[in-house]
């Protein structure tokens, strides 16, 4: 299908500065059915996926620790309007290895006046978010029994200053999942695991 080419062409065409290349290994999410499959994949106007691409440097991605503080000047086409004709909100998915999908529902219009579509970089906010809320509930679980522990999420494990957001992909008729990579190396985030917690103060 076109928009899994997309996926999975879009980590030989992006360009990379800065972190690394490692992108985290999501599968691509689909409906449970075949019918599901069918009316609301192949019988959907997929989107082109949203490519945050930054300049100084120049490149495909922007810090999810940036995005969250909104330090966007770098980010190009960051007053674009995205998401429009797509109703009042949609899901966005994460596929992250080792735990089970997540999903959140975000709006769509920026309720600021004057009301609008959602920008390019409001929307790498929101998803900024998302990743932080996801991290912060998977932290408390613990993963599948055969996962690969590197893909571990938390404050000792990958946290969302360790990712990038390169792209936003439209999966399924209401649903986007973005790509990202790894900021910072896995053997980096590693060591974290050897390093002792801190004790906990009494006050």
């Amino acid at each position: 299908m076109e928009h899994v080419v997309k996926w999975k062409a879009l980590r030989d065409q992006a360009i990379t500065v800065t972190g690394t290349t490692i992108y985290i290994p999501q599968s691509i999410y689909q409906p449970y059915t075949e019918a599901d499959r069918v009316r609301y994949i192949e019988k959907a106007d997929l989107k082109e996926p949203v490519i945050f691409k930054t300049a100084h440097p120049d490149q495909w991605g922007i810090p999810l620790g940036d995005a969250l503080k909104a330090k966007m000047k770098n980010l190009i086409d960051k007053d674009d309007k995205m998401l429009e004709n797509c109703g009042p909100s949609v899901s966005i998915r994460l596929q992250w290895p080792g735990y089970r999908a997540w999903t959140r529902q975000i709006p769509t219009m920026d309720f600021k006046s004057p009301k609008g579509p959602i920008t390019r970089a409001k929307l790498a906010k929101t998803i900024a978010n998302c990743v932080k809320r996801f991290i912060e509930e998977k932290e408390m679980e613990c993963m599948e029994m055969e996962a690969d522990r590197r893909w571990r999420v938390g404050t000792r494990y990958i946290r969302m200053e360790d990712l990038i957001l390169v792209s936003l992909h439209h999966i399924s008729k209401g649903s986007w999942q973005p790509q990202l990579r790894l900021r910072t190396a896995l053997g980096d985030i590693q060591l974290r695991r050897l390093q002792p917690q801190a004790p906990l103060s009494i006050a």
